[in-house]
């Protein structure tokens, strides 16, 4: 029986209610479209900026294992003590998985501890993400590549720490390469960031695509241990020097 998995799927929702092309691919919200392909046992909740508290309350985080974030024209308007207190949960065991312009977040920044910068490309040009770690849980059910026929391109260099593991790179049809697959972890948290999905684009429709996402939430999903103990420690055997 699979694992039961509370997830959080966060978009901005700003270019849906904004701009008609986005409308028009993402009648529903990007987030309605990242939450009907989720291949996962548990409930799925939704939560936007506009929502009171940006949808991410104590209570909500609390009942998240895995919250996957989408941002792109309003990174600035999200509260920074709400951004610690989603730190604060991934460093206690609670999963994050990153989608696309979710890079510059306040988040994912915060975490990284660099710029997150890169460069990218508007050009209606095609990317072919390619493997290369074909054992890892995220790739299973991929083939050797997935192959988008329009996307915006994200090139390197992507200022960011060395992936602990990583799993997908793309490949864009204007020459330029990009660690689109990268996973990390902070404290207990799991993290997995993975690059398409521009939002004039149906890419979160693409059966890989989703294929991808929901391989990530069941392997950032928290392990079930206690957190650890810092701070004074008293000691577990006799000190001879104290006795």
């Amino acid at each position: 029986m699979s694992r039961s998995i509370n997830v959080t799927i966060w978009n901005e929702h700003r270019h849906e209610k904004t701009n008609e092309k986005v409308a028009s691919v993402y009648p529903q919200g990007m987030h309605t479209a990242i939450a009907e392909g989720l291949d996962v046992t548990g409930n799925v909740r939704i939560a936007t900026l506009d929502d009171p508290e940006h949808g991410l309350s104590d209570e909500v985080l609390n009942d998240t294992d895995v919250l996957v974030w989408w941002g792109h024209m309003a990174h600035d308007e999200v509260q920074d003590d709400i951004v610690e207190r989603v730190r604060q949960r991934v460093l206690k065991g609670m999963g994050l998985i990153v989608l696309h312009s979710g890079h510059f977040s306040k988040i994912f920044k915060k975490l990284m501890g660099t710029s997150c910068d890169l460069k990218w490309r508007e050009a209606d040009e095609k990317e072919r993400i390619w493997v290369v770690n074909p054992g890892h849980p995220i790739a299973d059910g991929i083939g050797e590549y997935i192959e988008l026929p329009q996307e915006e391109m994200y090139g390197e260099h992507f200022d960011i720490p060395q992936p602990d593991e990583l799993v997908m790179v793309s490949w864009f049809e204007g020459g330029e390469v990009f660690r689109s697959g990268c996973c990390y972890t902070r404290g207990m948290g799991k993290i997995f960031y993975f690059r398409p999905g521009h939002e004039t684009y149906p890419t979160y429709y693409n059966p890989q695509v989703r294929k991808v996402i929901s391989n990530a939430v069941k392997w950032a999903a928290p392990v079930d241990r206690e957190y650890p103990r810092y701070g004074n420690a008293q000691p577990l055997e006799t000190i001879k020097g104290n006795a």
